[in-house]
């Protein structure tokens, strides 16, 4: 079955480009589209896709209160993508805050477009870009660093974390760590659990602003 995509940009041509590159693709398909995130709820329960492409600026409803709205609202949220221009911009880090599972930029090569979409579809988080991680960074704070002191993790559970906020997939730290990736899988369900995060994302945003991991 292929990775279905609904595609939520108030630019036509932007809608377009994202269209063409991934239906281009034998794996995807784009099953629907819309012009702000209002529309967003009603796209999603109709269509059930698999990713929402969604831009994080939108003028009646923004990507960040949309992605709330989506996994406030909806059985079995769809992973989120957030669409931005620009890789610092404060809007992307508060739409992963709210539960978005990565991030695209606009100007992405066609390549960059169509593995992030399967990335996310996997459930496997993107790499930040160092602007977004020093957002993180900042953003600091003791809730953050009790949830991450409560968690208790294990030295190998810790390893895996940092790995993970480097961006890397399951495969990828299974041969850093010469393990096998049904034992990374474990460690990283485990991870989540003890922090109480919905997704490797968010695990992830926890592991920055405690200071567990720094933005260098």
């Amino acid at each position: 079955m292929p990775v279905t995509v609904l595609l939520v940009d108030d630019e036509p041509l932007v809608r377009a480009g994202l269209r063409a590159v991934l239906d281009a693709q034998p794996d995807i398909e784009v099953v629907g589209e819309a012009a702000d995130g209002a529309s967003v709820i009603p796209l999603v329960r109709q269509l059930r896709p698999d990713v929402v492409a969604m831009d994080v600026r939108m003028p009646l409803l923004d990507g960040i209160e949309a992605t709330r709205a989506v996994l406030r609202t909806v059985d079995s949220p769809p992973k989120i993508l957030v669409v931005t221009t620009f890789e610092n911009d404060e809007y992307v880090y508060q739409a992963l805050r709210a539960g978005a599972d990565g991030f695209l930029l606009k100007r992405a090569r066609p390549s960059e477009i169509v593995h992030a979409v399967r990335l996310v579809a996997e459930g496997e988080t993107l790499l930040f870009p160092a602007a977004v991680r020093a957002l993180a960074a900042e953003y600091g704070n003791r809730r953050a660093r009790d949830v991450l002191e409560r968690a208790a993790l294990t030295e190998r559970e810790e390893a895996v974390l940092r790995l993970m906020a480097r961006g890397l997939t399951n495969v990828e730290i299974a041969s850093e760590l010469i393990v096998g990736t049904e034992t990374v899988k474990s460690h990283v369900s485990a991870i989540l659990a003890k922090l109480g995060a919905r997704d490797r994302t968010q695990a992830v945003i926890t592991a920055y602003e405690s200071g567990f991991v720094s933005p260098s």
